[in-house]
């Protein structure tokens, strides 16, 4: 009896001091245009170069890295553990992503890397971040961005990534869909494209295996309430927890959108492009097994991480996010998009 008692009083214990599991943080980030300074001749990246137009020294390269691992850093204090996966865009090589992982306050998460060089004009890529002591590691793939109606078309790559946490399946997927240049409408067909095409690779993982968990993360330049993502031509999202059938996927952040928040900022209007869309199987877990979950006290599953260094505090563009550059006037910001993530827990 007396052991038992002994045990019950650890077990309290340890929930109480905090080793009891927490939730998993799953974030996504554009970190806006982070390229080192080096002038690749392969790709156009002479802007951001010592002898660019926006001079692009080693100390603004410093205090760009320094910034984003502020951001990082403040979102594994939120619950004081370090997030199990980090996606991220507009990065143009491994060495960014290895210069972010080494920061002091990043290393202690041990982040691996997952990363491809992608077809797109510029260099800039997408890429995975991802703790190996929580994710199991079985494979990833870049799959290019195919729209059928232009096949020339290029753009960053599709970036996938599986493994196991705690032996349950898991399909990353991370993006960044074609911008909105020459105008939202005009340019629409070229994200419903992609939307349907991230569709089709999660529904073909999972007829292969229907017990996978499925993320899709990225800057899909569009609302979550746009064709591209909730549309049966798109991606096909569903909006409401209520209408979330076996075999669809759930957009979370239409709900904070129709809340009035936004991650950037445009003509003095808020949109979300920055998402997190999740399989059916993810919202309504079988007990004991991971499912999406609320940040305690909100009635959101997804979460937008701002805080007031993170926004312009005059001019213009007051109250918008602290970009690292305006034109060619250096900003010492963050991005020009807040961070999202979600929590995934038993």
């Amino acid at each position: 009896m007396k052991r038992i008692v002994m045990l019950g009083f650890v077990l309290i214990t340890l929930y109480i001091t905090g080793y009891a599991q927490k939730p998993f943080k799953v974030v996504f980030y554009n970190i806006e245009n982070f390229f080192d300074l080096v002038d690749d001749p392969d790709v156009q990246d002479e802007e951001f170069t010592p002898n660019g137009p926006k001079k692009w020294t080693q100390e603004k390269y410093d205090k760009k890295l320094h910034n984003i691992e502020r951001v990082l850093f403040d979102i594994a204090a939120i619950n004081k553990d370090y997030p199990v996966v980090i996606g991220v865009s507009e990065v143009e090589n491994r060495n960014v992503l290895e210069d972010i992982v080494a920061t002091k306050k990043l290393l202690p998460a041990n982040y691996r890397i997952v990363h491809y060089d992608s077809p797109e004009a510029r260099g800039v890529d997408v890429a995975f971040m991802y703790r190996p002591d929580v994710l199991k590691l079985e494979g990833s793939k870049a799959i290019r961005t195919i729209v059928p109606s232009l096949p020339d078309f290029k753009t960053r790559d599709i970036l996938t990534m599986w493994g196991k946490i705690d032996n349950e399946d898991f399909f990353f997927m991370v993006a960044h869909w074609p911008s909105r240049v020459g105008g939202k409408s005009e340019s629409e067909f070229k994200r419903i494209a992609v939307g349907h095409q991230m569709r089709t690779i999660a529904d073909s993982v999972r007829r292969e295996n229907p017990s996978v968990k499925v993320i899709m993360m990225g800057d899909l330049n569009d609302d979550p309430t746009d064709t591209s993502i909730s549309g049966d031509e798109g991606l096909g999202a569903k909006l409401r927890v209520k209408d979330v059938q076996k075999g669809d996927y759930y957009a979370p952040y239409a709900a904070l959108l129709k809340a009035g928040y936004g991650t950037l900022a445009y003509g003095d209007a808020w949109n979300i492009f920055d998402n997190i869309i999740v399989s059916d199987n993810l919202l309504q877990a079988d007990k004991g097994s991971y499912h999406l979950q609320k940040a305690s006290g909100s009635k959101y599953y997804g979460n937008i991480f701002k805080r007031h260094y993170m926004v312009q505090k005059e001019g213009s563009f007051k109250g918008y996010p602290l970009r690292t550059f305006v034109g060619n006037n250096f900003q010492g910001g963050f991005s020009d998009h807040f961070p999202v993530y979600v929590y995934i827990g038993k």
